[in-house]
C-alpha cells in the first residue's frame, strides 16, 4: 500500500470520527436545551395551576344587603368604637340582631339564614373606620355562609346551588376581591380566614433564625478557614458541620423538642423557639458557602494586606470577609429559602395549633405559611381549598421577597479584584 493511499485512509478515518464527535456534541446541547425546557415548562404549570387556583382563594362569596343605620337606634364615635371594647358596644347596642333583620327584609327568611353568623364583626370594624355610615343607609357586602359558598361554586346541596343561582339573578349574591384575607387569622369558617397571622409569625420566626444563623455561621466559618489549627480535631468538626448539613429537618425538630422546650417549657409555638430551631438546621449550610466563599478569596489579598502593616484581625475583617460576603449571602438565601418552608421541624415543637389572632411577639403563640397551609389542606370544604392555593401564592411572593432582598444585598457588596 502506497504512502498516498494510507494518507487517504487516514483522512477519511478521522473525518468519521469528527463527525461523530460533532454528533455527539450536538447530541448532549440537545439533551441539555430539553431538560431546560422541561424545567421551565414544570415551573409554568406548577405556578399556573396555583395562580388559577388560588384567584379564587383571594375572593369570597358575599351577599349585598342594605341597611338604614339612621333607623338601627345604634351610636358611637371613633374614640369609642376603637378596638374590640367597640365591637363589644354595638353588640351590646344589638348589632347582630340589625344585621338580621335587614337581611331578611332584603333576602327573605330562608335566604337571610345562610348570613355568616360572624358578619355582624364586618359591619361592626366598617363603623369604627367610619362612623358617619351610622346616619346613612349603605349597601353592604357580607359574607355569606359556607354552605351557600359552596352552592354558589356549583356544590354542596341542589337546595343551596339553586338558592344561590336565585340570588345571583337578583343581584344579592357575588363573589368579591377579599382584602380581609391578607389581615384576618386563622378561622373554622372559609369564608372568614386570613393569612395575615401566619404571616406575621413567619417573618418573626425567620428574623429569629436570621438573627442567629447568619452572626454564629459566619464567624464559626472564619476561624475554621483562618484561625482553626489544621488537626484531627478541625478535621471532625468539618465532617460533623458537613453531615449536619444533609441531616432531614425533623431531627433538628426533634432537637429543639428535647432541648428549647426544656429550658423554655411556657414558649411552645412560640417564633423565638420555632426561630432558634431553624437556625440550627441553617447553620450548617452558611457554615460551608461561608468557608467556600473564604477559600476563593486570592492570598495575594491577605499577603498586600499584610505587607502595607494590617493586623491578622484587619486583614479578616477588612480585606477577606468584604470580598467572601457576596459568596456568604449566597449560601443564607439557600439555607433562609429551606428553613421558610419547612414544616416537619415546627411541628414537632408544637406551631400547628389553632391561632386566631397574630402574635404580639415573639413570645407569643404562632403558626407559620407552611403549617397554616398544610392544616389548610387537610379540610375537607371547598373553600379551603382554594384558600390554600392563596396561601401558597403569598408564600412564594414572600419566598421571592426575601431572597430578593438578599440578592440586592449580595450584588451591593460584591467586589472585584
Amino acid at each position: 500500500m502506497s504512502d498516498n493511499t494510507a494518507s487517504i485512509l487516514r483522512t477519511e478515518a478521522f473525518e468519521k470520527r469528527l463527525k461523530q464527535r460533532y454528533a455527539a456534541e450536538k447530541r448532549f446541547r440537545l439533551i441539555g436545551l430539553s431538560a431546560i425546557l422541561f424545567s421551565v415548562a414544570v415551573l409554568i404549570f406548577l405556578l399556573g395551576s396555583m395562580t388559577l387556583n388560588g384567584i379564587g382563594g383571594f375572593q369570597r362569596v358575599e351577599m349585598n344587603i342594605p341597611i338604614d343605620f339612621s333607623e338601627a337606634g345604634l351610636s358611637g364615635d371613633a374614640n369609642s368604637l376603637a378596638g374590640p371594647a367597640g365591637a363589644q358596644s354595638l353588640e351590646a347596642q344589638g348589632l347582630p340582631a340589625v344585621i338580621d333583620f335587614y337581611a331578611e327584609q332584603a333576602l327573605g327568611e330562608e335566604a337571610a339564614e345562610e348570613l355568616d353568623s360572624d358578619a355582624w364583626r364586618d359591619v361592626a370594624a366598617i363603623i369604627a373606620a367610619d362612623p358617619s355610615i351610622l346616619g346613612k343607609e349603605v349597601t353592604l357586602s357580607l359574607p355569606a355562609s359556607a354552605d351557600l359558598a359552596s352552592g354558589y361554586s356549583g356544590e354542596g346541596s341542589a337546595e343551596m346551588q339553586a338558592m344561590a343561582a336565585e340570588l345571583v339573578s337578583q343581584g344579592h349574591l357575588e363573589k368579591n376581591f377579599d382584602v380581609g384575607f391578607l389581615t384576618r387569622s386563622d378561622a373554622t369558617n372559609p369564608q372568614q380566614v386570613g393569612i395575615w397571622g401566619a404571616l406575621k409569625g413567619s417573618m418573626l420566626t425567620m428574623f429569629i433564625t436570621l438573627l442567629l444563623a447568619f452572626p454564629i455561621g459566619v464567624l464559626a466559618a472564619l476561624y475554621l478557614e483562618e484561625y482553626a489549627p489544621k488537626n484531627k480535631w478541625t478535621d471532625f468538626l468539618e465532617v460533623s458541620i458537613n453531615n449536619l448539613a444533609a441531616v432531614p429537618s425533623i431531627i433538628f425538630g426533634l432537637l429543639g423538642l428535647a432541648v428549647f422546650l426544656t429550658i423554655f417549657p411556657n414558649l411552645r409555638s412560640a417564633p423565638l423557639i420555632g426561630g432558634m430551631t431553624l437556625a440550627l438546621m441553617t447553620m450548617p449550610v452558611i457554615v460551608i458557602s461561608g468557608r467556600n466563599a473564604i477559600k476563593a478569596v486570592p492570598p495575594s489579598i491577605r499577603d498586600g494586606a499584610l505587607a502595607v502593616g494590617a493586623s491578622p484581625v484587619q486583614v479578616v475583617f477588612h480585606h477577606v470577609l468584604p470580598l467572601a460576603l457576596p459568596g456568604i449571602l449566597t449560601g443564607t438565601i439557600i439555607g433562609m429559602a429551606r428553613a421558610l418552608g419547612e414544616t416537619a421541624p415546627l411541628l414537632m415543637i408544637g406551631m400547628r395549633a389553632f391561632i386566631a389572632s397574630p402574635p404580639d411577639g415573639l413570645t407569643s403563640p404562632a403558626t407559620v405559611l407552611p403549617v397554616q397551609i398544610f392544616l389548610w389542606s387537610d379540610e375537607i370544604d371547598r373553600g379551603f381549598v382554594e384558600r390554600t392555593s392563596a396561601a401558597i401564592i403569598v408564600l412564594l411572593l414572600f419566598l421571592l421577597l426575601m431572597n430578593g432582598l438578599a440578592i440586592y444585598l449580595r450584588n451591593k457588596f460584591e467586589k472585584t479584584w
